[in-house]
């Protein structure tokens, strides 16, 4: 069930239009939580305007019971696969419960006394991006309590496209649940409708589902995020890399954690055709113990690349795995065990390891994402790209 509106169509008269997200339209959502006991799932992107969801909630004298955290934590403080302790807000003194870590999925015990959960986080729309796995396991815990779930929705910045191999679900894990590609061009609140329209959400009961849209965007509209969705990401050319770089972490290659602008380069000691100089170090809530810190990396600067490029090619960039796997001196250790996990396959890494040429690799891709595409528009709350 959805709360339906009118969204306003996107054309070059009206592009600078204010984006207006879910969170902001509380005149939709309000009369809901009346006399309702609230949990949250946060963090430091869930604004309205410059003030958290959770402290607009509280100042409306709205009962939350508590707050869960994801990875980064409530207010974005923790860099990415740091534990994340559960604790109390210094703000607001409500309970913060962490869903990082060990524990990925509310209990029973943490949902008891809570009659409404509300979930407002902006992704980055990448498969491996946590949150949408955050999403899930929420979705499931609330079905099996009998709670309602409210997806405040926000946009996609990466919402334009749909790209690279879909998970073969044999390699499913917390960076890729679902049979979905890498680039999924879904907002949070149509991936909620695609998991329980497509029955990926595991309980014995059915998810009771509420979503509110966003107002001026749709799936051709570029969107600026107004405050970093992690730590790693800081900025635009950071999101539109993120989706082909992330491949990386499961490499001997950096992709500049502990610098300045991670996600935005490429390298590692020793790299003769990179130009671009790098040294990675421990920065607290961001990168600690970075791969190779305090080691001079050489590699490609790609930060002009991410936003003059990236921002409208509406494809993964798969061009510098293929060069720097052919690059690298010691073959046998370019690749993780974290490559294929991230990829969904184990194919992708046999594909580049036997230099298939990178048509035929997106060629290997194209049968799988015309089904998911077909299966996308079941779902889209708002007008496509196509």
């Amino acid at each position: 069930m959805g709360i339906s509106l009118l969204i306003l169509a996107s054309t070059e008269s009206d592009c600078q239009v204010r984006i207006i997200t879910a969170a902001e339209r509380t005149t939709e959502y309000f009369p809901m939580l009346k006399g309702k006991h609230i949990a949250v799932v946060a963090n430091q992107t869930s604004l309205i305007g410059k003030t958290h969801l959770v402290d607009s909630l509280n100042n409306s004298g709205f009962d939350i019971q508590c707050v869960f955290a994801p990875e980064h934590g409530f207010r974005g403080e923790a860099e990415a696969g740091e534990h994340v302790s559960s604790s109390r807000d210094k703000k607001t003194g409500i309970p913060v419960i962490s869903l990082y870590g060990k524990h990925k999925k509310p209990t029973y015990e943490d949902l008891k006394g809570i009659d409404f959960l509300i979930f407002d986080i902006q992704d980055v729309g990448a498969r491996f991006y946590t949150y949408i796995s955050t999403l899930q396991y929420v979705m499931e815990a609330c079905a099996d309590a009998g709670i309602p779930v409210l997806v405040l929705d926000r946009p996609n910045p990466n919402g334009f496209y749909v790209d690279g191999p879909v998970l073969d679900t044999a390699f499913s894990s917390f960076v890729g649940m679902n049979p979905i590609p890498v680039i999924h061009g879904l907002t949070m609140a149509e991936y909620a409708l695609m998991m329980k329209g497509e029955g990926w959400i595991k309980s014995i009961k059915k998810c009771e589902l509420y979503y509110v849209k966003v107002v001026n965007w749709n799936h051709k509209v570029l969107y600026d995020l107004p405050v970093p969705p992690s730590p790693n990401l800081p900025n635009m050319s950071s999101i539109y890399l993120y989706p082909s770089l992330c491949f990386f972490e499961g490499t001997d290659i950096s992709v500049g954690r502990g610098t300045a602008f991670p996600f935005q380069v490429i390298g590692k000691p020793g790299l003769t055709k990179g130009s671009f100089k790098f040294t990675p170090k421990s920065i607290t809530g961001k990168a600690v113990k970075p791969l190779y810190e305090n080691e001079i990396c050489s590699g490609y600067d790609l930060r002009e690349f991410g936003t003059s490029y990236m921002s409208n090619a509406g494809l993964l960039y798969i061009y510098w795995l293929i060069e720097l796997y052919n690059q690298s001196d010691n073959k046998d250790r370019f690749f993780n065990n974290f490559f294929d996990t991230l990829a969904g396959t184990d194919k992708f890494r046999k594909q580049i390891i036997s230099k298939t040429p990178e048509e035929e690799i997106r060629n290997s891709w194209q049968k799988d994402l015309e089904d998911f595409k077909i299966k996308r528009r079941k779902y889209l709350l708002y007008e496509d790209y196509e």
